[in-house]
């Protein structure tokens, strides 16, 4: 039997996806580093926990066969836990937007493969509905030879967002130039029409320069992002509070849009609408790790593109795209 292990259960979007995982009947324990939050949570739940840290990983995934990582920073856990997961030959997802962690990802991709394990970072709101759209408009297109993606962030953020997003400002500003990932310190602001006309979106590097190439084969990617409300607070982020409530999350959807350039010039548009992305996230990952236990896999690294269909992010209910 396939058995997925939910690490980071106990944390805001965790929690959702155990919940998720719960009234799907799906065969699963979950796991993270506080006992007593996690005995709570279990018992809630009527499943078993495992408690460890993340650098003891090794020895506490036996009989897991899918791991699924939602406790960030992901520059704190992910590498350990891929370690760990390759060694035991454990499948491991997360829902990371921290470029550095696709990068990590990729080139472990290999040892992975070498050990039948599959790395698939991303199966939350980012990158599952960028990754569909970058593959959904790259179809419309003559030839394809440059991609642009801008996020939509609405609302407040969740504390461990918020955590995260220091991890993806200290990437710098990056762009794929010619299929290789360069520094663009100077990248100016770019207008993108999410549905309600042009906004100003910000230069910044989010794991779609690594999933948008291998999904799509463009060789040139550069991403954005429009912030509205209370995102990417600043300040002392430990006293932000958990995440938006279910009242915050029904009032913002999220956005995303594409632009694939053809080598004749043309430029294809499309928008994609979901629920809130904390809403989508808990949603995606599950069924991303329900397909996982049920054999869609891929060894090495992968996309959710790669190993579910460009159409994945449409299954999640309330996914819309529209053509421009």
């Amino acid at each position: 039997m396939s058995t997925l292990l939910i690490y980071g259960a106990t944390g805001y979007t965790g929690r959702m996806a155990a919940e998720r995982a719960k009234a799907l009947g799906l065969d699963f324990e979950i796991a993270g580093r506080n006992a007593k939050r996690l005995e709570s949570l279990a018992a809630q739940l009527d499943v078993p926990y495992r408690v460890f840290d993340t650098h003891d990983a090794e020895g506490s995934l036996s009989g897991i066969s899918v791991l699924l990582n939602f406790a960030g920073p992901f520059a704190r856990t992910a590498e350990p836990l891929m370690h760990a997961c390759i060694k035991v030959g454990t499948h491991y997802l997360d829902i990371t937007a921290e470029i550095n962690i696709y990068r990590m990802a990729e080139g472990l991709g290999a040892e992975a493969a070498a050990n039948h394990v599959m790395l698939l970072p991303g199966v939350g709101w980012d990158v599952v509905p960028t990754d569909s759209l970058a593959v959904h408009v790259a179809k419309r297109a003559v030839k394809p030879v440059a991609l642009s993606i801008a996020l939509q962030v609405p609302g407040s953020m969740s504390r461990g967002s918020a955590m995260s997003v220091s991890e993806i400002l200290g990437a710098g500003v990056l762009a794929r130039v010619d299929g290789e990932l360069v520094a663009t310190p100077d990248a100016a602001p770019r207008l993108f029409d999410f549905g309600q006309g042009p906004v100003l979106c910000a230069p910044l590097s989010f794991g779609d320069l690594v999933t948008g190439w291998h999904s799509t084969g463009i060789r040139n990617i550069a991403m954005f992002v429009h912030i509205t409300g209370e995102a990417f607070p600043e300040g002392d982020l430990s006293q932000l509070p958990d995440g938006p409530t279910p009242e915050q999350r029904a009032a913002h959807r999220a956005r995303a849009v594409v632009e694939v350039t053809g080598t004749d010039g043309a430029i294809a548009r499309s928008v994609i609408d979901t629920v809130n992305g904390y809403s989508f996230t808990p949603l995606a990952a599950i069924e991303a790790a329900r397909r996982v236990m049920n054999g869609e896999q891929q060894p090495g690294f992968a996309t959710p593109a790669n190993v579910f269909g460009g159409g994945f992010a449409q299954s999640i209910a309330g996914t819309v795209i529209t053509d421009f």
